[in-house]
């Protein structure tokens, strides 16, 4: 007899190597927001969502959507989804295969019981690869998009109002795609972990507990510059140098408070290899579980660097440009997301944060969320050609995943 997981898990495997096909890079993947290819993939996974008896729309975002009715017409639902979008030279996992479980678990239940409606949904412009702002169709699912960000530019100079219009959809009409909280149970998402705590736990699904809350940094040394040859050492204000105490100190303490900081950028100028730096430039990606303890790093951060900068006579600053506050997710969600693992035969379900951020985070505005995290193979690398999962994973986070909406369902008859 064959194994409806197992089958399911196939199925949703091979979809996943349909959409890597839909890619504007050349021998890799890109997929970006209202592109030619987001509409092809938005058209194929309405298709998938037919076949499994939803009613399909894309909205106002260009999100697509599926629904299924429960026990009686216009309950409110129970979401599942992902995104579809990727980022540039991807991996072919992230976020489409939340979305091609989703349409297995919905393809196997008996809809007509539940006591809430189902709908799926494939999040469009959850990396932010295009326009710069990440959880686009997340937010305008949420109602938190406004006029700043449809001006917002691409490379091109293409507005995201402009790239809409051409996909044919109004942006005067973004907030068509905002859904109260009265029409929704709550949000649940499937998603490879992203890095290798599960892999390293030889566990194959993990209960994520919290998406870290991010903040990011432009920072700057500003000393003088000088001769390399003729500034002897006692009269150097080398920018570089002391950028470099404070880049080992953010290590130091990231390890130490468990939190996680990364330089992504440094930049040195005026940049002459003969020309002692008189500025320096780099960022910081500060993440962790709580915004508790990410702020608190931050402060340690500023206070040593003002301290480094004050011995070494050159002067600090720095300029925050995005932060995204931590979401705590759903306790109810939560235990059912933890039912649905022990029904794999898991019977003391690891519980993890996610250092990744998802569209869970923006959904959170508007209900409760809570996901289920896959095993990534090889060291846990995603966002990358080599982001890989198994076969019998994926056919447990389906097992899961079903269970997970029986969960929530006893739940909610309760």
């Amino acid at each position: 007899m064959t194994d409806p997981d197992a089958a399911g898990a196939a199925r949703a495997l091979e979809r996943c190597d349909v959409l890597a096909s839909l890619t504007s890079l050349q021998g890799g993947l890109e997929r970006v927001s209202f592109s030619e290819e987001h509409r092809a993939a938005n058209a194929l996974v309405g298709e998938w969502m037919r076949e499994a008896g939803l009613r399909v729309r894309q909205d106002a975002a260009g999100n697509i959507c599926g629904r299924l009715e429960g026990q009686r017409a216009g309950l409110p639902a129970l979401v599942l989804g992902s995104h579809l979008d990727t980022v540039t030279d991807a991996g072919r996992y992230d976020g489409m295969l939340g979305v091609l479980l989703a349409i297995e678990v919905a393809d196997r239940l008996d809809a007509a019981a539940l006591p809430f409606a189902l709908e799926l949904i494939g999040f469009t412009d959850e990396e932010g690869t295009r326009f710069g702002n990440a959880l686009f169709g997340s937010r305008a699912f949420a109602g938190r998009v406004g006029d700043a960000w449809l001006a917002t530019p691409d490379r091109t100079g293409t507005t995201v109002a402009q790239a809409m219009t051409g996909f044919g959809l109004d942006p005067a009409r973004i907030g068509d795609a905002a859904r109260p909280p009265d029409d929704l149970v709550g949000y649940l998402e499937t998603h490879i972990e992203q890095g290798p705590h599960l892999l390293d736990a030889d566990r194959a699904l993990g209960v994520v507990t919290a998406i870290a809350g991010a903040r990011r940094f432009a920072l700057q040394v500003t000393g003088r510059a000088g001769h390399a040859g003729g500034t002897p050492y006692a009269r150097r204000r080398d920018a570089v140098v002391a950028a470099a105490e404070i880049v080992l100190e953010i290590e130091r303490i990231s390890i130490e408070s468990r939190t996680i900081g990364t330089v992504g950028r440094i930049r040195a100028f005026p940049g002459g290899v003969n020309v002692v730096p008189g500025a320096c430039r780099f960022s910081l990606d500060l993440r962790a579980e709580t915004d508790e303890a990410r702020d608190t790093a931050f402060d340690r951060i500023d206070a040593f660097a003002r301290e480094v900068c004050a011995r070494r006579g050159v002067t600090w600053s720095w300029d925050e440009f995005y932060r995204a506050d931590a979401t705590t997710c759903d306790p109810g969600l939560v235990a059912a997301v933890e039912a649905g693992v022990r029904s794999t035969g898991d019977a003391d379900p690891m519980r993890v944060w996610s250092r990744a951020g998802h569209d869970g985070m923006a959904v959170s505005d508007v209900t409760g969320v809570a996901m289920l995290f896959l095993r990534c193979g090889n060291d846990g690398i995603s966002h990358h050609p080599d982001e890989t999962v198994t076969a019998a994973d994926t056919a447990a986070a389906l097992a899961a995943f079903s269970a997970t909406v029986h969960a929530v369902a006893e739940q909610h008859r309760a």
